[in-house]
């Protein structure tokens, strides 16, 4: 394996621990006195740390050492990338901001079907979609009435809503009835636009 290889295997490791952790880099930075750098170049793929800081990181991580350096043992034909926001605005495949995989079962793949995976983030889809849920997305640019999709708006704007479809235009239906309602009429949808980018399959969710 080359080094660049090794960095960016060590960078995807230590994002997916610490996403898992809740951990953010200052957590780690403060807690194990590292400079902010240093850390930011290894949690980049920049560099890789000495052997000997990457057993203190599993100490602290408390995780085997192999879950920081070694590559997930995934068939790569089926495992697709996990992002930690909603991919705005440009093409899925040029996107840095994995944090981690997903293995799938080979069958979602017939016709050659697409899938990308986001972590959801607060709690709009409550309660039938929780914060840090994996949300296992079909990549399609059109959707059934009813079906909980990946939005974009303004072509930068990604969001995870209910979409709701009238003679009129959409609905983007939060399930928590703490957030608001947006409705897009035809026009709307045409100038903002207003594009479907995907539609959740599966959930994937930690206990």
């Amino acid at each position: 394996m080359e080094l660049s290889d090794s960095k960016n295997i060590f960078s995807l490791n230590l994002k997916r621990i610490m996403s898992k952790q809740n951990k953010n880099q200052n957590d780690v930075i403060k807690d194990l006195e590292i400079k902010q750098s240093t850390f930011s170049d290894w949690y980049l793929g920049k560099r890789i740390p000495r052997m000997n800081v990457i057993f203190q990181l599993a100490e602290y991580f408390k995780v085997d050492i192999r879950d920081l350096i070694d590559e997930p043992k995934l068939n790569r034909g089926n495992r697709i990338p996990i992002f930690s926001k909603i991919p705005a605005g440009i093409p899925i495949e040029l996107i840095e901001d994995v944090i981690d995989y997903e293995e799938l079962d080979s069958k979602m793949f017939t016709g050659d079907k697409e899938y990308f995976g986001v972590r959801v983030s607060g709690d709009s889809m409550y309660p039938e979609y929780r914060d840090k849920d994996i949300l296992i997305v079909q990549k399609i640019n059109d959707c059934e009435s009813g079906q909980d999709c990946i939005v974009m708006i303004n072509g930068n704007d990604g969001t995870f809503k209910r979409v709701k479809k009238t003679e009129e235009g959409i609905i983007l239906q939060p399930l928590n009835p703490n957030y608001e309602i947006k409705f897009y009429s035809n026009k709307e949808i045409e100038e903002l636009p207003i594009k479907i980018i995907g539609v959740v399959k599966e959930i994937r969710r930690t206990i």
